[in-house]
């Protein structure tokens, strides 16, 4: 596509423009917003109980929204509250835990092309487990499969995977109110491009959208194009919340899938997963770019059944690293982190117990990793070993249907 630029000014209190810029297009409407006040964390429960919020698919045994009491000293949890809504199968939840938003993943493999996906704004009450609708808002896109809000709480960014080529993947950024709730889009991110791995990457599939450690920087990881695109956030209303990066984006291996990116506890590290290539990467940052360092297989030696590299986090204190791998392996590896070069080490290997484990959390003490097998209809909370990262057997067992993401929340 060739470089051009293309502006319309409307008159009033927006001003509506559209700029294509070769390799991605991006759409924006500037409006004011307000600054969405952001607590800082609160200490952990006296009791040890958490709320545990879970996404789920509900096309099968679910309703939506689950809440739960998670007894940290125990590892059970008790069900208290469902709140409808459709597919949120990627959660976030508001610094001060006043706020929950939830994508309604629409619509599907199956679905038309012209059907756009939404977010959902609730109100949560900790004390009493209470998700309460506010509001929902087109994704400006297919499939949406991920949210983040910015460091400030200003915007939640929403990743659209898109499995239809029109309008293909992007990402759109939503002003968030004061009173939670969202406001349409002011800006929607169109990438181009595709991969070789045909009807995986046949075009664009951003799967997700994460800051560094800063603040600065917005990383789209684009399953389709094989790139980590690379924003800046200006959010002081001189131009739109993000634009282009000197480094506009950073490649990997041609036909591998980027899917989730996450960043180490020392800000100086960050790992990716691979869906496609089932594999975990280690880059080393600094100032908006990424260096690869380090690239590990999931899967054991000599596997060969079907896989696809999904989740990955760290522990509490950043020492281990766990990533999920779903398919016929069905399972979490586990690595040590070297404190000092931020590689990994593997030092485990966990079956999810079922199939399909997509995501997963640590609890915030450290104690408990809870895993969705989406395709099976269970969780299970698994006792973790903080000193050599080890999940021990005998987890236990929820039933829910097609658990996908986990959130804990302090009370």
């Amino acid at each position: 596509m060739n470089d051009r630029n293309e502006y319309c000014v409307q008159r009033g209190s927006a001003r509506l423009f559209t700029r294509l810029i070769k390799g991605f297009v991006i759409m924006a409407c500037v409006a004011a917003t307000h600054a969405f006040p952001q607590a800082t964390s609160t200490a952990a429960p006296a009791d040890g109980v958490y709320d545990l919020i879970v996404g789920t698919y509900t096309s099968g045994k679910s309703e939506g929204l689950y809440v739960f009491r998670f007894d940290t000293k125990t590892g059970d949890a008790q069900q208290v509250s469902v709140a409808r809504t459709v597919n949120p199968s990627f959660l976030e939840v508001s610094r001060d835990h006043r706020y929950v938003y939830a994508v309604n993943e629409l619509p599907g493999d199956n679905g038309p092309a012209s059907l756009r996906g939404d977010v959902s704004a609730f109100a949560f009450d900790a004390a009493s487990g209470q998700l309460t609708f506010l509001n929902k808002v087109s994704a400006q896109g297919n499939d949406p499969c991920y949210v983040r809000l910015s460091p400030d709480g200003r915007y939640l960014f929403v990743a659209n995977y898109s499995v239809a080529a029109d309008p293909g993947g992007s990402f759109a950024v939503l002003p968030v109110q004061q009173d939670g709730k969202l406001s349409d889009a002011v800006l929607t991110v169109h990438h181009e491009g595709g991969g070789p791995a045909k009807g995986h990457q046949d075009n664009a599939h951003v799967h997700s959208t994460v800051f560094s450690p800063d603040g600065h920087y917005l990383f789209a990881q684009d399953l389709g194009t094989d790139k980590l695109w690379t924003y800046r956030y200006t959010p002081d209303g001189s131009r739109s919340p993000v634009s282009p990066a000197q480094w506009r984006y950073t490649d990997v291996k041609t036909g591998s899938g980027p899917r989730h990116l996450i960043f180490g506890n020392d800000g100086r590290h960050a790992y990716l997963t691979s869906e496609l290539a089932a594999i975990v990467s280690v880059f080393r940052y600094q100032d908006g770019r990424l260096k690869l360092e380090q690239v590990e297989k999931l899967a054991e030696p000599g596997f060969e059944g079907t896989q696809g590299a999904a989740a990955l986090h760290l522990s509490p204190d950043g020492k281990f690293l766990y990533v999920s791998n779903r398919g016929d392996a069905s399972d979490i590896s586990i690595f040590a982190v070297d404190a000092d070069s931020g590689k990994l080490r593997r030092v485990g290997r966990q079956s999810s117990l079922g199939g399909s484990p997509r995501e997963f959390a640590i609890d915030p003490t450290g104690q408990w990793l809870i895993v969705g097998n989406q395709n099976s209809d269970t969780a299970y909370v698994f006792r973790r070993d903080r000193q050599t990262g080890l999940l021990e057997p005998n987890p236990k067992r929820i039933d829910i249907g097609s658990p996908v993401d986990f959130k804990f929340v302090a009370r």
